[in-house]
Protein backbone atom coordinates (compact mmCIF):
# COMPACT_ATOMS: atom_id res chain seq x y z
CA UNK A 1 0.00 0.00 0.00
CA UNK A 2 1.51 3.36 -1.29
CA UNK A 3 -1.39 5.57 -0.46
CA UNK A 4 -4.89 6.34 0.74
CA UNK A 5 -7.57 9.25 1.54
CA UNK A 6 -10.50 8.95 3.39
CA UNK A 7 -12.85 11.60 4.66
CA UNK A 8 -13.55 9.76 8.39
CA UNK A 9 -10.07 10.56 10.37
CA UNK A 10 -10.20 7.79 12.60
CA UNK A 11 -10.79 5.72 9.01
CA UNK A 12 -7.37 7.22 8.23
CA UNK A 13 -5.65 7.21 11.79
CA UNK A 14 -6.55 3.53 12.00
CA UNK A 15 -5.21 3.10 8.18
CA UNK A 16 -1.93 4.43 9.09
CA UNK A 17 -1.58 2.58 12.47
CA UNK A 18 -2.05 -0.72 9.83
CA UNK A 19 0.19 0.84 7.48
CA UNK A 20 2.77 3.41 8.49
CA UNK A 21 4.69 3.11 5.65
CA UNK A 22 1.83 4.58 3.30
CA UNK A 23 0.81 8.39 2.63
CA UNK A 24 -2.39 8.60 4.38
CA UNK A 25 -4.67 11.67 3.45
CA UNK A 26 -8.13 12.45 5.86
CA UNK A 27 -10.30 13.91 2.91
CA UNK A 28 -13.51 14.63 1.56
CA UNK A 29 -13.10 13.87 -2.24
CA UNK A 30 -15.02 16.69 -4.55
CA UNK A 31 -15.33 17.02 -8.51
CA UNK A 32 -11.70 18.21 -8.71
CA UNK A 33 -9.74 16.42 -6.52
CA UNK A 34 -6.99 14.75 -7.83
CA UNK A 35 -3.58 13.61 -7.91
CA UNK A 36 -2.89 16.69 -5.71
CA UNK A 37 -3.80 15.26 -2.72
CA UNK A 38 -1.13 11.91 -2.71
CA UNK A 39 1.08 14.09 -4.71
CA UNK A 40 4.41 12.14 -3.15
CA UNK A 41 2.91 9.15 -4.74
CA UNK A 42 4.50 8.15 -7.81
CA UNK A 43 3.55 4.96 -9.31
CA UNK A 44 0.19 3.03 -8.49
CA UNK A 45 0.08 -0.34 -10.33
CA UNK A 46 -3.23 -1.07 -8.33
CA UNK A 47 -6.36 0.99 -7.52
CA UNK A 48 -8.83 -0.08 -4.83
CA UNK A 49 -11.69 2.40 -4.31
CA UNK A 50 -15.08 2.03 -2.72
CA UNK A 51 -17.21 4.95 -2.82
CA UNK A 52 -19.74 6.20 -0.62
CA UNK A 53 -22.89 3.69 -0.64
CA UNK A 54 -25.00 5.16 2.28
CA UNK A 55 -27.14 6.96 -1.04
CA UNK A 56 -27.21 3.14 -2.76
CA UNK A 57 -28.48 0.86 -0.12
CA UNK A 58 -32.36 0.39 0.74
CA UNK A 59 -31.67 0.36 4.28
CA UNK A 60 -32.55 4.12 4.22
CA UNK A 61 -35.62 2.97 3.82
CA UNK A 62 -38.50 6.21 2.55
CA UNK A 63 -35.71 8.70 3.04
CA UNK A 64 -34.52 10.13 -0.35
CA UNK A 65 -31.22 9.41 -1.86
CA UNK A 66 -28.64 12.20 -2.10
CA UNK A 67 -27.25 12.40 -5.25
CA UNK A 68 -24.04 14.21 -4.62
CA UNK A 69 -22.87 11.28 -2.53
CA UNK A 70 -23.95 8.96 -5.16
CA UNK A 71 -21.38 11.08 -7.90
CA UNK A 72 -18.48 10.02 -5.03
CA UNK A 73 -18.13 6.83 -7.33
CA UNK A 74 -17.27 9.68 -10.50
CA UNK A 75 -14.54 10.50 -8.59
CA UNK A 76 -12.53 7.56 -8.83
CA UNK A 77 -11.89 8.35 -12.55
CA UNK A 78 -10.28 11.01 -11.34
CA UNK A 79 -7.60 8.69 -9.56
CA UNK A 80 -7.43 6.28 -12.55
CA UNK A 81 -6.74 9.07 -15.16
CA UNK A 82 -3.64 10.48 -13.18
CA UNK A 83 -1.98 7.49 -11.74
CA UNK A 84 -3.57 4.74 -15.16
CA UNK A 85 -2.71 1.90 -12.79
CA UNK A 86 -2.76 -1.41 -14.46
CA UNK A 87 -5.77 -2.82 -12.61
CA UNK A 88 -8.97 -1.17 -10.75
CA UNK A 89 -11.13 -2.69 -8.21
CA UNK A 90 -14.52 -0.86 -7.24
CA UNK A 91 -16.45 -2.25 -4.33
CA UNK A 92 -19.98 -1.20 -2.83
CA UNK A 93 -23.51 -2.44 -1.79
CA UNK A 94 -24.99 -4.32 -5.01
CA UNK A 95 -27.90 -1.80 -5.19
CA UNK A 96 -25.09 0.44 -6.99
CA UNK A 97 -26.44 -0.81 -10.18
CA UNK A 98 -29.91 0.67 -10.09
CA UNK A 99 -28.23 4.12 -9.95
CA UNK A 100 -28.88 6.21 -12.61
CA UNK A 101 -24.96 6.99 -14.04
CA UNK A 102 -23.81 3.10 -13.11
CA UNK A 103 -23.82 2.40 -17.22
CA UNK A 104 -21.84 5.90 -17.14
CA UNK A 105 -19.24 4.76 -14.80
CA UNK A 106 -18.64 1.63 -16.35
CA UNK A 107 -18.34 3.21 -19.63
CA UNK A 108 -15.63 5.21 -19.32
CA UNK A 109 -13.69 2.82 -17.48
CA UNK A 110 -14.12 0.19 -20.71
CA UNK A 111 -11.88 3.22 -22.78
CA UNK A 112 -8.70 1.90 -21.19
CA UNK A 113 -10.14 -1.64 -19.68
CA UNK A 114 -11.94 -4.70 -20.11
CA UNK A 115 -14.40 -4.69 -17.18
CA UNK A 116 -15.67 -7.23 -15.44
CA UNK A 117 -18.73 -6.74 -12.65
CA UNK A 118 -19.60 -9.44 -10.31
CA UNK A 119 -21.56 -9.69 -6.82
CA UNK A 120 -19.97 -11.70 -4.80
CA UNK A 121 -21.05 -13.37 -1.12
CA UNK A 122 -17.92 -12.85 1.41
CA UNK A 123 -19.09 -16.60 2.90
CA UNK A 124 -17.74 -17.89 -0.18
CA UNK A 125 -14.63 -16.95 0.68
CA UNK A 126 -14.04 -18.59 4.29
CA UNK A 127 -15.13 -15.33 5.96
CA UNK A 128 -17.63 -16.20 8.89
CA UNK A 129 -20.38 -13.63 7.51
CA UNK A 130 -23.02 -13.79 4.76
CA UNK A 131 -22.04 -9.93 2.83
CA UNK A 132 -22.74 -9.99 -0.41
CA UNK A 133 -20.98 -6.57 -2.30
CA UNK A 134 -20.83 -5.87 -6.16
CA UNK A 135 -16.92 -5.69 -7.16
CA UNK A 136 -16.27 -3.82 -10.15
CA UNK A 137 -12.65 -5.70 -11.88
CA UNK A 138 -10.53 -3.92 -14.22
CA UNK A 139 -7.69 -4.81 -16.10
CA UNK A 140 -6.41 -3.03 -18.68
CA UNK A 141 -4.13 -5.82 -20.61
CA UNK A 142 -6.67 -8.81 -20.33
CA UNK A 143 -9.71 -9.97 -19.15
CA UNK A 144 -10.47 -10.00 -15.30
CA UNK A 145 -11.36 -13.09 -13.60
CA UNK A 146 -14.89 -15.08 -12.70
CA UNK A 147 -15.07 -15.62 -9.30
CA UNK A 148 -18.89 -15.99 -8.91
CA UNK A 149 -18.17 -19.68 -8.67
CA UNK A 150 -15.15 -19.25 -6.63
CA UNK A 151 -16.42 -21.66 -3.04
CA UNK A 152 -13.92 -21.90 0.12
CA UNK A 153 -13.27 -25.99 1.09
CA UNK A 154 -14.75 -24.61 4.34
CA UNK A 155 -17.43 -22.19 5.39
CA UNK A 156 -17.02 -20.71 9.02
CA UNK A 157 -19.87 -20.31 11.12
CA UNK A 158 -20.83 -17.45 13.81
CA UNK A 159 -19.88 -20.06 16.36
CA UNK A 160 -16.26 -19.89 15.01
CA UNK A 161 -16.01 -16.14 15.75
CA UNK A 162 -17.11 -16.32 19.70
CA UNK A 163 -14.96 -15.47 22.43
CA UNK A 164 -14.57 -18.14 25.40
CA UNK A 165 -17.40 -17.99 27.41
CA UNK A 166 -16.71 -15.56 30.42
CA UNK A 167 -14.55 -13.10 28.62
CA UNK A 168 -17.19 -10.60 28.70
CA UNK A 169 -19.45 -9.80 31.41
CA UNK A 170 -23.37 -11.19 30.23
CA UNK A 171 -26.79 -9.78 31.96
CA UNK A 172 -30.06 -12.04 32.85
CA UNK A 173 -31.93 -12.02 29.49
CA UNK A 174 -34.85 -11.34 31.85
CA UNK A 175 -33.80 -8.45 34.15
CA UNK A 176 -35.91 -5.28 34.53
CA UNK A 177 -36.21 -3.04 31.80
CA UNK A 178 -35.65 -5.46 29.04
CA UNK A 179 -37.25 -4.19 25.67
CA UNK A 180 -40.79 -6.11 25.08
CA UNK A 181 -39.23 -6.60 21.50
CA UNK A 182 -35.69 -8.13 22.72
CA UNK A 183 -37.51 -10.42 24.67
CA UNK A 184 -39.98 -11.12 21.68
CA UNK A 185 -36.87 -12.38 19.37
CA UNK A 186 -35.42 -14.43 22.08
CA UNK A 187 -38.60 -16.44 22.67
CA UNK A 188 -38.31 -17.26 18.80
CA UNK A 189 -35.47 -18.53 19.04
CA UNK A 190 -36.39 -20.76 21.69
CA UNK A 191 -39.61 -21.83 20.37
CA UNK A 192 -37.56 -22.81 17.45
CA UNK A 193 -33.91 -24.32 18.85
CA UNK A 194 -35.42 -25.52 22.59
CA UNK A 195 -34.04 -23.99 25.50
CA UNK A 196 -30.14 -24.36 26.64
CA UNK A 197 -28.90 -23.89 22.60
CA UNK A 198 -27.25 -20.78 22.56
CA UNK A 199 -28.20 -17.82 19.37
CA UNK A 200 -27.69 -14.45 18.70
CA UNK A 201 -30.25 -12.18 18.30
CA UNK A 202 -30.54 -9.66 15.55
CA UNK A 203 -31.38 -5.66 16.21
CA UNK A 204 -32.54 -3.85 13.10
CA UNK A 205 -33.05 -7.04 10.89
CA UNK A 206 -35.02 -6.45 7.96
CA UNK A 207 -34.40 -9.95 6.17
CA UNK A 208 -37.60 -11.34 7.82
CA UNK A 209 -36.08 -13.89 9.88
CA UNK A 210 -37.82 -13.14 13.18
CA UNK A 211 -34.99 -11.12 14.55
CA UNK A 212 -32.26 -13.75 15.79
CA UNK A 213 -30.17 -16.16 13.91
CA UNK A 214 -28.58 -20.15 14.63
CA UNK A 215 -24.68 -19.96 15.13
CA UNK A 216 -24.32 -22.59 13.12
CA UNK A 217 -24.68 -19.95 9.89
CA UNK A 218 -22.30 -17.32 8.98
CA UNK A 219 -22.93 -14.17 10.56
CA UNK A 220 -25.81 -12.04 8.97
CA UNK A 221 -24.50 -9.16 7.18
CA UNK A 222 -22.72 -6.57 10.07
CA UNK A 223 -23.15 -2.98 9.29
CA UNK A 224 -21.87 0.10 10.91
CA UNK A 225 -24.68 -0.38 14.01
CA UNK A 226 -24.04 -2.61 17.06
CA UNK A 227 -26.61 -5.21 16.38
CA UNK A 228 -25.44 -8.28 17.46
CA UNK A 229 -26.12 -9.93 21.07
CA UNK A 230 -25.58 -13.61 21.83
CA UNK A 231 -27.84 -15.34 23.96
CA UNK A 232 -26.02 -17.95 26.36
CA UNK A 233 -27.15 -20.02 29.10
CA UNK A 234 -25.80 -20.07 32.82
CA UNK A 235 -27.32 -22.87 35.59
CA UNK A 236 -30.40 -22.81 33.09
CA UNK A 237 -30.81 -19.18 32.72
CA UNK A 238 -30.59 -17.36 29.44
CA UNK A 239 -27.88 -14.45 29.29
CA UNK A 240 -27.32 -11.70 26.85
CA UNK A 241 -24.32 -9.45 26.03
CA UNK A 242 -23.53 -8.04 22.72
CA UNK A 243 -20.45 -9.31 20.58
CA UNK A 244 -17.81 -7.22 21.19
CA UNK A 245 -14.90 -5.59 18.94
CA UNK A 246 -12.66 -8.48 18.41
CA UNK A 247 -15.53 -10.86 17.80
CA UNK A 248 -16.45 -8.58 14.97
CA UNK A 249 -13.20 -8.18 13.54
CA UNK A 250 -12.90 -12.05 13.22
CA UNK A 251 -16.50 -11.81 11.19
CA UNK A 252 -14.63 -9.34 8.73
CA UNK A 253 -11.82 -11.66 8.30
CA UNK A 254 -9.73 -8.90 10.16
CA UNK A 255 -6.93 -10.91 11.88
CA UNK A 256 -6.09 -10.39 15.77
CA UNK A 257 -2.67 -8.57 14.26
CA UNK A 258 -4.62 -5.86 12.20
CA UNK A 259 -4.72 -2.63 15.08
CA UNK A 260 -8.07 -0.76 16.03
CA UNK A 261 -6.83 1.36 19.06
CA UNK A 262 -8.69 4.70 17.42
CA UNK A 263 -11.68 6.10 19.04
CA UNK A 264 -14.93 4.63 20.80
CA UNK A 265 -16.53 1.29 20.39
CA UNK A 266 -19.20 2.47 18.37
CA UNK A 267 -16.36 3.77 15.70
CA UNK A 268 -14.62 0.90 15.79
CA UNK A 269 -17.88 -1.41 14.93
CA UNK A 270 -18.65 1.73 12.27
CA UNK A 271 -14.82 0.74 10.52
CA UNK A 272 -15.70 -2.78 10.65
CA UNK A 273 -19.56 -2.40 9.27
CA UNK A 274 -17.89 -0.10 6.03
CA UNK A 275 -15.09 -2.70 5.70
CA UNK A 276 -14.01 -4.91 2.68
CA UNK A 277 -13.39 -8.39 3.66
CA UNK A 278 -9.84 -8.91 3.30
CA UNK A 279 -10.32 -12.75 2.15
CA UNK A 280 -12.09 -12.12 -0.40
CA UNK A 281 -10.13 -8.74 -1.45
CA UNK A 282 -7.09 -11.01 -1.23
CA UNK A 283 -8.86 -13.43 -3.82
CA UNK A 284 -9.52 -10.43 -6.25
CA UNK A 285 -6.02 -9.10 -5.85
CA UNK A 286 -4.47 -12.65 -6.30
CA UNK A 287 -6.87 -13.70 -9.49
CA UNK A 288 -6.07 -10.50 -11.36
CA UNK A 289 -2.28 -9.83 -11.24
CA UNK A 290 -2.30 -13.97 -11.18
CA UNK A 291 -0.35 -14.38 -7.77
CA UNK A 292 -0.59 -17.42 -6.18
CA UNK A 293 -4.49 -17.86 -4.24
CA UNK A 294 -4.09 -16.76 -0.88
CA UNK A 295 -4.37 -18.93 2.07
CA UNK A 296 -7.06 -17.95 4.48
CA UNK A 297 -7.80 -19.24 7.90
CA UNK A 298 -10.42 -17.65 10.49
CA UNK A 299 -8.55 -16.19 12.89
CA UNK A 300 -9.00 -17.93 16.36
CA UNK A 301 -10.46 -16.69 19.65
CA UNK A 302 -8.32 -15.16 22.14
CA UNK A 303 -9.29 -15.17 25.69
CA UNK A 304 -9.08 -11.01 25.45
CA UNK A 305 -7.70 -8.92 22.49
CA UNK A 306 -5.92 -6.36 24.63
CA UNK A 307 -5.28 -4.17 22.11
CA UNK A 308 -8.85 -3.24 21.90
CA UNK A 309 -8.11 -1.67 25.69
CA UNK A 310 -5.46 1.00 24.66
CA UNK A 311 -6.38 4.10 25.14
CA UNK A 312 -6.59 6.17 21.57
CA UNK A 313 -4.20 7.95 20.52
CA UNK A 314 -4.31 11.93 19.61
CA UNK A 315 -3.81 11.79 16.00
CA UNK A 316 -3.97 15.09 13.28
Amino acid sequence: MVGAIDAWDIATATFADNFPRALVRNATLRPRSGRRLVAQVDEVQLLLASPECTNHTCARGTLDFDEASRETALYVLNYVRAFQPRWVVIENVIQMRAWSRYDELLEVLREDYRVKTQVLDASDFGVPQTRRRLFILCDRKKEPPDLTGYRASRQPTARDILDPSGTWEARPLYRKGRASETLARAKRAMQNLGEGVPFLIVYYSMDGGGGWQSLDRPLRTLTTLDRFGLVEWWQGEPTLRMLQVPELKRAMGFGNAYRMIRGSRRDRIKLLGNGVCPPVMQHIVARLTNAAEPKFRVPQAIQVDRAINLPAKEFA
